[in-house]
């Protein structure tokens, strides 16, 4: 099937948000072959702290906090100068609103840490020269539809993690959600499209493109439609 994407600029950078296990790659992969652009992704393979984070949060929180940071600004960096379209399968304003402030507020990280962190991230991040998403797809569903996919993926770091901490992380991302401002928002329920059905991946292109082309419009949604199966 030939997309309908005439209204999306060649150069834009479409990026993904929403939970661990939310269907980000997924998405991002079948989004970018439609689009004709670049995928971007979060590099988990070769973190030197992934592991030990999760098996001890309050040693290795701030580490993998500030190695994150510096990852994704060095590959928005190299997205912005190559002038090529991407979509993006995580953004960077995550770090700071949900993850980091998730360990400080459970005692995994100190204050001076985080106060550092957070320096660090409004010097490199939210400033007039960092280029921003032209909108951020945020992918939403049930908690525990969510947790099945985590357990189909099968990442022993993932599923030995109790499920008090994905209770948390999902109510902190239905939280950072309603304060993000940075750039318009596309809302997409994990029920209202199926990577494998071009015409529901049409449908997340119109919204993109209704906000790309609608200045004053800053959020939008995608609901179910009974034509989409399972």
């Amino acid at each position: 099937m030939k997309y309908d994407r005439k209204k999306i600029p060649d150069n834009a950078l479409i990026t993904l948000a929403g939970t661990v296990g939310v269907g980000k790659s997924t998405l991002t992969n079948t989004l970018a072959d439609a689009l004709g652009f670049k995928s971007s992704f979060e590099k988990v393979d070769g973190n030197p702290y992934l592991e030990d984070y999760y098996s001890d949060f309050k040693t290795w929180s701030f580490h993998l906090q500030i190695y994150f940071l510096a990852e994704r600004f060095k590959q928005q960096k190299l997205m912005h100068e190559t002038k090529l379209g991407y979509v993006q399968d995580r953004s960077i304003y995550e770090d700071v609103g949900i993850f980091a402030k998730m360990q400080y507020d459970n005692g995994n990280m100190t204050k001076r840490d985080f106060d550092t962190y957070h320096s660090l991230f409004e010097a490199m991040v939210m400033s007039p020269y960092f280029p921003k998403p032209d909108v951020l797809i945020y992918i939403d569903g049930s908690l525990d539809k969510i947790l099945e996919r985590v357990g189909k993926r099968g990442r022993e770091m993932e599923t030995k993690t109790p499920r008090t901490f994905w209770e948390d992380l999902y109510k902190r991302y239905h939280d950072w959600i309603l304060e993000f401002n940075v750039c318009p928002v596309l809302h997409l329920d994990i029920e209202a499209y199926d990577c494998r059905d071009p015409h529901s991946i049409q449908r997340i292109i119109d919204g993109v493109q209704t906000l790309i082309q609608s200045p004053d419009m800053k959020y939008l949604k995608i609901t179910p439609i009974e034509t989409i199966h399972k």
